[in-house]
Order: C-alpha cells, then sequence, then structure tokens
C-alpha cells in the first residue's frame, strides 16, 4: 500500500460523497477478496482484513469459533489451540489467527482494485436509488449532457451525480434539444437492478401532462378537480378529461384559468402541443360528445355490450370530428375508451356508406385503461 493512503481515502470520500468509515469497509473487503483469490483460501473460510488508515498497511486474519469439539476446521478451532494465541479465550468466543504473508503489500493489487471500483461503483447506484426512489412519478429537471444510441443522457440529483436516460421511445419526436439544456422530465422508473443507467425519464408519457397540470392548477392540486383520463399524442394534441368534486365548480374553467394563462404554461413547457380541455361525464354518449370537441355533434348512439359509440355529425362538421389524419376522433376514442363510428347527417358519408371508426386502444393496448386516469395525486406524494 502507498504511503498517501490516507489523501486517496480523503480523496475518493470528497469525490464520491461516502462516508470515510464505509469506504475503510469497502478497502477491507477488497483486500479479503484479493488474498483469497491470489493464496487459494476457499471462499468459506471466514478472513479479516485489518487497514491502517493512516499508512495503508494491511493485516490478514482467519477468524475462528472456539469449541469444545472441532467438526469444521475452516471455521472452528479448539480451546487449546485458540488460547495459544489468545490466553483469554473461552468456548463460545472467536480468536483471529494472523496470516498476513511477507510480500502481501505487493499481491492482489489488481483484484483489490477491481473490487473497490466495484463497491464505490454499488455504493452510488444505491445513495441515487434512495435520493429518488420517493420521487418515481413526479416531475424533475436534468441537464443534457450527451446522447447515444439509447437516447439521450442527462445529469441529474445533488452535485449533479446521478445519470438518467431519456429513452428515444420517450423522447418527443418534435422536440430538439441541445446540450448542456436543462430541461423538465417525467421521472418514469427508479430501478436499482439495470447495469446502465438506473434512473429512466420521460418527455413523452401522458402523465407527463398530468403532472404538469397538477403544477398548474391549484384545484387539481388540493383535490378539488380531479383528472379523470388523459390521451396524448406527444408533440401534437393531447385530450385531458376533468371533473370537479363539487357540482357548482366550472373544472373546464380552473384548468383553462384567467385569460387561459393556467393551460398556457403546460402548452409552454410542451413546446406548443395542443392541449383540449374536456369535462367528463358518467353518461357516455355526452362524454363521447363533448371528447370530440371542437366539433359539433347531433347525435351519439351507444352500444355497451360492444362499446361501441355511433356518432352523427353535420356534413359540415365531419372533416373537424375526425381531424387531420382521424387524429380528433383517435384521441376521443383513447379518452373514452370507446369505440366511435362517426358519419354525417345527409347524403355525404364516409367511403361508400361506411362509417369512419376509431378503435379505443389506450396507450397500454387495453381499452378499458384509456377510461381509467385515475385520481390527480399532488406532486410530491
Amino acid at each position: 500500500m502507498r504511503s498517501d493512503f490516507a489523501a486517496s481515502l480523503a480523496q475518493l470520500t470528497a469525490e464520491k460523497g461516502l462516508g470515510r468509515d464505509d469506504l475503510m469497509v469497502m478497502v477491507e473487503a477488497a483486500v479479503a477478496s484479493a488474498y483469497k483469490k491470489d493464496f487459494g483460501v476457499p471462499e468459506e473460510r471466514n478472513i479479516a482484513v485489518r487497514m491502517d488508515p493512516q499508512a495503508g498497511a494491511a493485516r490478514v486474519f482467519e477468524v475462528y469459533q472456539v469449541v469444545d469439539v472441532v467438526r469444521d476446521a475452516t471455521a472452528e478451532m479448539a480451546l487449546e489451540q485458540a488460547q495459544a494465541i489468545r490466553p483469554t479465550a473461552r468456548i463460545g468466543s472467536t480468536v483471529e489467527k494472523d496470516v498476513t504473508p511477507p510480500n502481501f503489500g505487493r499481491i492482489g493489487a489488481q483484484t483489490a482494485k477491481q473490487v473497490i471500483v466495484q463497491r464505490i461503483r454499488d455504493a452510488e447506484r444505491d445513495k441515487v436509488y434512495a435520493e429518488f426512489i420517493d420521487r418515481e412519478g413526479d416531475i424533475v429537471s436534468g441537464v443534457i449532457r450527451r446522447t447515444d444510441a439509447r437516447g439521450s443522457i442527462l445529469e441529474m440529483g445533488s452535485g449533479g451525480k446521478a445519470e438518467a436516460l431519456l429513452p428515444v421511445v420517450e423522447q418527443v419526436r418534435s422536440e430538439h434539444h441541445r446540450m448542456g439544456q436543462r430541461i423538465r422530465i417525467y421521472l418514469l422508473e427508479v430501478n436499482r437492478a439495470l447495469k446502465g443507467p438506473m434512473l429512466i425519464v420521460s418527455r413523452g408519457h401522458r402523465n407527463f401532462v398530468r403532472r404538469l397540470m397538477e403544477l398548474e392548477v391549484p384545484e387539481i392540486y388540493n383535490g378539488m378537480v380531479e383528472i379523470k383520463a388523459i390521451a396524448r399524442e406527444e408533440g401534437v394534441r393531447s385530450k385531458v378529461a376533468v371533473a370537479a368534486r363539487n357540482s357548482s365548480m366550472d373544472p373546464v374553467g380552473a384548468c383553462v384559468g384567467q385569460r387561459g394563462q393556467r393551460i398556457q404554461n403546460v402548452v409552454n413547457e410542451l413546446n406548443g402541443e395542443r392541449i383540449d380541455i374536456i369535462r367528463w361525464d358518467e353518461d357516455p354518449t355526452k362524454f363521447v360528445s363533448s371528447a370530440l370537441s371542437p366539433a359539433r355533434v347531433n347525435e351519439v348512439r351507444v352500444d355497451e355490450a360492444t362499446r361501441t359509440a355511433k356518432v352523427i355529425v353535420p356534413d359540415n362538421q365531419l372533416s373537424l370530428a375526425i381531424g387531420k389524419e382521424g387524429l380528433n376522433a383517435r384521441l376521443a376514442a383513447k379518452l373514452t375508451g370507446w369505440r366511435i363510428d362517426i358519419r354525417g347527417d345527409g347524403s355525404s358519408v364516409v367511403e361508400e356508406g361506411t362509417p369512419e371508426t376509431y378503435l379505443a386502444v389506450s396507450e397500454t393496448d387495453d381499452p378499458a385503461a384509456a377510461a381509467d386516469g385515475g385520481e390527480a395525486v399532488a406532486p410530491g406524494a
């Protein structure tokens, strides 16, 4: 061991944010592993290493349990032998036999280094896990540091020592971020088992919209207004169904805010993504009709057995109800969880009399899940 061991220990403690005692335990475990490997010591043998934190000198000991009758020579020692090492030894106590090899300071360095590096890495991951596990499902911020085939790597956490991955599939295609830019993201997953980045974040998830609205609308934060469902095509348009717990309150107005300021703040964070606020209703005919907003609907007929809603709209509202490339109707189907068939009310029909059909397929491919938006949760809950 080098004479500047104490200085190196102090440097690691400062850089990694680890306790000095924890770091000493890691070093001693690494030296024990190196000793077993280089001297062919059985893995089951109990080896203890004592380090001098100033000089870095290491002493190696075999640890034995003192017993009357030795049944396992790798872990037990007779009383007579034990008292030869330590005169005060008694049955049931432990003794340590010094087995430090004469050239131990020059062997096992590479093995010890690998173990130390791995244990420091594990300790850092444990620290990141503890810092972020309670924030899973919240909005956090990070700085973009680099990109690779998997997506963008962000620097996060206290001191910027945590890395998060913004996968390509969780990005918004219309957004373009630059290196060094600080962005807000939705903390999708904190996974201790991953070998790569253990923090997975998203800007394309529909719950990103939910959390942004909870931050901007106090009535959602305190539970007076509930988000019932969200349908999103990231970067383009979202529909959010809301309901008030008090019948005297206007949930749509609360979300939009004075002069549209509240919802505009959310739109700005989403870089111009359009957001439609829809009043939720238990009556599926009213809900489906509202979900097709801004189109005007003449009639909605529902079939509970097949969860199909047949919608009749004025001919001049047909293209508005369907939307560009079917976007409006597709989002309405996701939002309500109903299969929606749309046709005009006059002679003009779609595809030779066959109504346009939009399936209520949610992000999880579960039609029922699209209508289950869950209750609004306050940030940090």
